[in-house]
């Protein structure tokens, strides 16, 4: 994948002023070279996600995955579907990232901290799973699809830095579903401070 088509520039600010983006464009930056697997060069405002860098749906999903675990977010189905430029999605990002610091100034709750490990069933050819990050709507439906690839018999560990009994039993209701698939699952609450590392982590354990 050549280089040499763009003249890299910075993205444009929102409304002909610098906001969230001029801060977060380095970030996403990384994170869109390392997910595609491209060159930082390569990233300017105008080029396609999906014609250019060949980016399909399955590689758009793992990235807002990767953006909704470093910057404690929720990127809804409707604004990745919206997102065609890098510079489109640095932009979307910082607007998520507003959003979440205007509910967080209105009472409301970030997204929950949470640890991962899933354990095959005993004789199970899979390595044991564990991932880190935050509890958002796609991180939730990877963790139960990982818990389902495990197979019948298999085991979901899930810890949460849920501040209240509430908020632990919300997510036992969401993953609850798994229990009649043949998976195990135990949610427990954590008491750590819900600090959250420069981005999330899945790891196979050998």
């Amino acid at each position: 994948m050549g280089s040499g088509r763009h003249s890299p520039r910075r993205v444009p600010p929102v409304s002909g002023r610098w906001g969230m983006e001029e801060f977060v464009e380095a970030d996403v930056r990384r994170l869109v070279a390392d997910h595609l697997g491209v060159g930082t060069e390569e990233l300017v405002a105008e080029v396609s996600l999906r014609d250019e860098l060949a980016a399909d749906s399955l590689d758009l999903v793992e990235l807002a995955m990767a953006l909704e675990a470093e910057f404690a977010i929720v990127v809804p189905e409707r604004i990745l579907d919206q997102v065609r430029t890098y510079g489109d999605l640095v932009q979307a990002t910082g607007l998520l990232i507003r959003t979440r610091c205007e509910e967080e100034a209105g009472g409301a709750e970030r997204p929950l901290r949470m640890w991962v490990r899933i354990t095959p069933p005993a004789g199970g050819s899979a390595g044991t799973l564990e991932r880190t990050g935050w509890l958002t709507p796609y991180t939730a439906e990877t963790v139960a699809e990982d818990a389902l690839r495990a197979g019948d018999g298999a085991r979901l560990e899930l810890t949460v830095a849920a501040s209240t009994v509430e908020g632990l039993a919300q997510v036992r209701q969401q993953f609850a579903r798994l229990g009649k698939r043949g998976v195990q699952v135990t949610v427990r609450r954590d008491h750590r401070p819900p600090e959250l590392p420069v981005q999330s982590t899945a790891d196979r354990v050998a």
